[in-house]
C-alpha cells in the first residue's frame, strides 16, 4: 500500500509541476482586446484558433487538472 501511495503522489507532482508550466506558457487573455475595440475577427490566427499553442496548452492544462484532482481523490481514499 505505500509503494502505490508513493507512486501515485510522484505522478501527481509531475502533474503540477507540468501544470504549472502550461499555465506560465500561456498566453494573457488580454491580448485579445484589440480584436474588441474595431479589430477584425477574420483574421488568419483567429479562423486557426484551436490549432494554435494557447488552445493546446489550455487543453493540456484543463486535462491535467483533471488528473491531479483524480489523483488527490484516489490519495485521500488509501
Amino acid at each position: 500500500m505505500d509503494a502505490l501511495q508513493l507512486v501515485i503522489t510522484i505522478i501527481q507532482l509531475i502533474s503540477c509541476v507540468v501544470i504549472v508550466c502550461a499555465v506560465l506558457f500561456q498566453s494573457g487573455k488580454s491580448s485579445g482586446l484589440s480584436s474588441v475595440m474595431g479589430g477584425s475577427n477574420d483574421t488568419f490566427l483567429a479562423r486557426n484558433k484551436s490549432k494554435s499553442l494557447d488552445a493546446r496548452l489550455a487543453r493540456l492544462t484543463k486535462w491535467l487538472a483533471v488528473v491531479f484532482v483524480v489523483l488527490t481523490l484516489i490519495l485521500n481514499f488509501i
